[in-house]
Order: structure tokens, then sequence, then C-alpha cells
């Protein structure tokens, strides 16, 4: 059956041609969320919400592109949005476990074991962490995903939702404040 037609009677709310639509696409849908999430599980998940999306959004396409365009747009947001909160989950994870209820630093925390820090720098490393945990939240999200994660600016600009030029001036700043809260801090131990 033509896409047009069915689309139309979609429109309408005609669920044999929602029943048509997924059964022509479902495999399109799913293949192209398992190329960006690369997990099965998720792609399912994320097939569902997008036949979800189009049933409830169905009366804002303006057929100026092929439904199949339209569709894959909706599964590529979906996937990068999915992709997003996954990251955003593990990469903030560990950072918070750094810390206790109150956002006190838990001094030597029992599962410190960041790759780049040794043994001998779990001290040194929580009075950073203690204090990338007092940077605007902004800056402490790009120092984060850049400097412990080790993302690019873009990668960062795309995980944040903005551009490379705002990620850059976050850098600036929380590298500023960052130095002016250490220097602050070695200085009263001296």
């Amino acid at each position: 059956m033509d896409e047009r037609i069915l689309v139309e009677r979609l429109k309408q709310g005609d669920e044999a041609a929602f029943k048509t639509i997924v059964d022509t696409w479902q495999n399109m849908v799913y293949n192209t969320a398992l190329g960006i999430v690369q997990n099965a599980e998720d792609a399912e998940d994320i097939t569902q919400e997008v036949f979800v999306q189009v049933y409830q959004s169905i009366s804002s396409f303006k057929g100026e592109s092929k439904f199949s365009t339209w569709l894959y747009r909706i599964t590529v947001t979906k996937s990068l949005d999915h992709e997003r909160k996954k990251k955003r989950k593990k990469r903030f994870g560990f950072v918070r476990s750094l810390f206790g209820e109150q956002n006190e630093v838990v001094v030597n925390p029992p599962d410190f074991n960041h790759p780049g820090v040794t043994l001998d720098s779990k001290e040194n490393a929580a009075i950073l962490f203690k204090a990338i945990a007092d940077l605007p939240e902004n800056q402490r999200v790009a120092f984060t995903l850049n400097k412990v994660e080790g993302l690019s600016y873009q990668e960062v600009s795309e995980v944040m939702k903005t551009t490379v030029s705002s990620v850059e001036s976050l850098m600036h700043r929380a590298k500023n404040n960052l130095r002016k809260k250490l220097e602050d801090y070695y200085n009263q131990e001296k």
C-alpha cells in the first residue's frame, strides 16, 4: 500500500494502518537503532518508543519528506538521546560516588579506582574532585567530560547540546576557578 495512503489513514485513527506501518518499517527502525546503540534490548526499547511517537505525533507529519525519512529522523534522535542518557549515568555515577550525602568529600573512598589515579594520589584526587564539585554545573559537566572521561570538545558539545566555542569558554572558566580554589587550599596548608 502507498505510504501516503497509510499516513492519511493513520491520521484518521485507523489502527490497521498503524499495524501495517509497524510491520513495514519495524526492521528498519530496529536496525537503525541497533547500529547506533549497539545493544539489542536498548534497540528494542527504542523501536517501541519510535512507534509510540509516530502514533502520537503523526498529525505533525506534513509530507514534505518521505515518511521513511521522517521515521529515520525520529529513530536517530531517540537513539542519540538514549546514548546521552546512558553516558551521563555512567559518567556522573563515578563522580557522585566520591562524595557523601551532604556533598562532603569521602577522603578515602573504598572504590576509588579511577585508572588515572594511583594509590598514593587518592588524597590529592579527593581534593581535586571536591574542587570540581564546587564548580558551577555547566563548568563541572564540561570539565568532567573532557578531563576525567577524555571526551573531545566536540564530543562534550554534543553531550551538552551546545557549541564547541561554549565548551571552550566553560573549560577556560573551569580551569581558572579550579586554579584559584586549589591555590587557596594549598596556601592554607602551608
